[in-house]
C-alpha cells in the first residue's frame, strides 16, 4: 500500500500549494462562524486525540532505535508524524467543504455519501480503540474490566455531548485552553524538578525540534512502515475534520486560513513534545497522579472528538438529534460506537483500510473535480465564499 498513500498524500500536499497560489485572498465563510481562537479549539480537539498525550513518551525510544529516522532527531520525527504537513491536509479538506462543496455537492452523490460517513463512523471509533490499547501503558494494574468500563463512560458522554453543540463548543475551548495549559504546565514544573534540568535544556530541545524543518521533504513520503500507519490515520481523519472545522470559518482570507490551521496548532504540539522529551532525556519516572492526570486529559480529548464526528456524520445521514429524538439517538450512536471499538480489538480490521479507502475517495472527488472543471471557473481569487441559502 506504500505507493497508494505516497501518491495520495503527495496529490494532497500539491493541492494545498494550487489552492494557496490560486485563491490567497479569496475570504471564506462556513454556517456557522466563530472567532478564530475557537476555530482553533475545536480544530485542535477534533484533529487531535488521546495519541498527542500519550503516546510520545513510548515513541521517542522506538525512533532512536529504528535506523529508517536515522536522518535525525526523535523529538523532529515525533513532531513530524503530527504536523505541520498533516494540517495542511486539515487546510485543504476545509476549503474544499466551505469554498467548492456548497457549489457541487459531490458528497450528496448517494454512493460517496455513504462510503465517507461509513469512514468516518469506523475512524470515529478508532480513537476509543487506542485510548483503550495505550490506557495500560500509564496506568498498568488498572483490570481490563476498569478499561472497558472506562470505555462505555467516554463513549456514552460523547453521545451526549454530541447532541448539544454548545456542550461540544465549550468542552472544546476548556479542554484546548484550561486542560491543555494546566498539563502543560505542570509536567513542565515536574519534568524539571525531577530530572534536575533547567529553561536551558528545554530551549535546547527546541532547537532539536527545529530539525524537522530541515528534513521537512522526507516527512512527505512513507519514511517507515510506522510512519505509514500515521499516514493512513491521518488520511482517514482528514476529509471528515474538514466538513467540521469549514463550518465554523469566519471571514478568513484563504491564505489566513492555512497559516491559522497549521502554524497556531504546531505551536502548542511543538512545546509540547519538547515538555514530554525532557522526562525522555532525564529517564523521569513519572508519578502516580501525574500519571492520571494525563490519563484525564486523554479522556478529555477522546471526548472532543467522538463527539465533534459523531454529530458530523449523524447529520450528514440525517441520523440527528433532531431527527431522530432522545430515544433513538443516544442508543443508536452509543451501540454503534461500542460494537466498532470490538471490530478493532477483537477482529483484524485496521484504521490503515479506511485511510485505504478515503485515499481512493481522493481520487473520486478529482476525477468528479475534473469533469465540472467549469464550474470552477467562477472562483474568484478577490470573492467573498459565504454558505449558500
Amino acid at each position: 500500500m506504500t505507493p497508494i498513500i505516497t501518491i495520495a498524500y503527495l496529490s494532497v500536499l500539491a493541492c494545498a500549494l494550487f489552492v494557496l497560489i490560486r485563491w490567497p485572498n479569496m475570504r471564506v465563510q462556513g454556517e456557522q462562524p466563530v472567532g478564530l481562537f475557537t476555530l482553533i479549539a475545536l480544530l485542535f480537539t477534533a484533529g487531535l486525540d488521546m495519541g498527542l498525550v500519550m503516546l510520545p513518551l513510548s515513541e521517542f525510544p522506538v525512533y532512536e532505535a529504528d535506523e529508517a529516522f536515522g536522518f535525525t532527531n526523535a523529538l523532529a520525527v515525533e513532531f513530524g508524524m503530527w504536523g505541520p504537513l498533516v494540517w495542511l491536509m486539515y487546510f485543504v479538506t476545509t476549503f474544499y467543504f466551505v469554498a467548492i462543496e456548497p457549489r457541487l455537492k459531490l458528497f450528496e452523490i448517494p454512493v460517496v455519501k455513504w462510503i465517507y460517513n461509513l469512514t468516518v463512523i469506523a475512524t470515529c471509533s478508532f480513537t476509543c480503540y487506542l485510548f483503550m490499547t495505550n490506557l495500560p501503558t500509564y496506568a498498568p494494574d488498572l483490570p481490563m474490566g476498569v478499561v472497558w468500563a472506562l470505555v462505555v463512560v467516554v463513549i456514552a458522554t460523547a453521545v451526549i455531548s454530541s447532541g448539544d453543540m454548545r456542550v461540544m463548543k465549550w468542552l472544546a475551548i476548556l479542554s484546548s485552553y484550561g486542560f491543555g495549559m494546566l498539563a502543560f504546565t505542570a509536567l513542565a514544573m515536574i519534568a524539571f524538578f525531577y530530572s534536575r534540568v533547567g529553561m536551558t535544556d528545554f530551549y535546547a530541545n527546541i532547537g532539536l525540534l527545529m530539525d524537522y524543518f530541515v528534513h521537512i521533504r522526507r516527512f512527505a513520503t512513507p519514511i517507515s512502515d510506522y510512519h505509514e500507519f500515521y499516514l493512513f490515520w491521518w488520511f482517514a481523519w482528514s476529509i471528515m475534520i474538514g466538513q467540521f472545522v469549514a463550518r465554523f470559518v469566519s471571514g478568513l482570507r484563504v491564505w489566513q486560513l492555512a497559516a491559522a490551521m497549521v502554524i497556531l496548532p504546531a505551536i502548542p504540539l511543538g512545546l509540547w513534545f519538547c515538555v514530554l522529551f525532557v522526562y525522555h532525556q532525564g529517564h523521569v519516572v513519572i508519578p502516580g497522579w501525574l500519571n492520571w492526570f494525563m490519563i484525564f486529559v486523554g479522556v478529555v480529548f477522546v471526548v472532543n472528538s467522538l463527539d465533534s464526528l459523531i454529530r458530523l456524520y449523524s447529520a450528514n445521514l440525517d441520523w440527528s438529534r433532531e431527527t431522530l429524538g432522545d430515544r433513538k439517538y443516544y442508543p443508536l450512536h452509543f451501540l454503534l460506537q461500542l460494537a466498532l471499538v470490538g471490530a478493532y480489538f477483537f477482529t483484524p480490521f485496521k484504521i490503515q483500510w479506511v485511510g485505504l479507502i478515503v485515499a481512493g475517495l481522493y481520487a473520486v472527488i478529482y476525477a468528479l473535480l475534473v469533469m465540472q472543471i467549469g464550474k470552477l471557473s467562477k472562483l474568484s481569487d478577490r470573492q467573498v465564499i459565504k454558505p449558500v441559502t
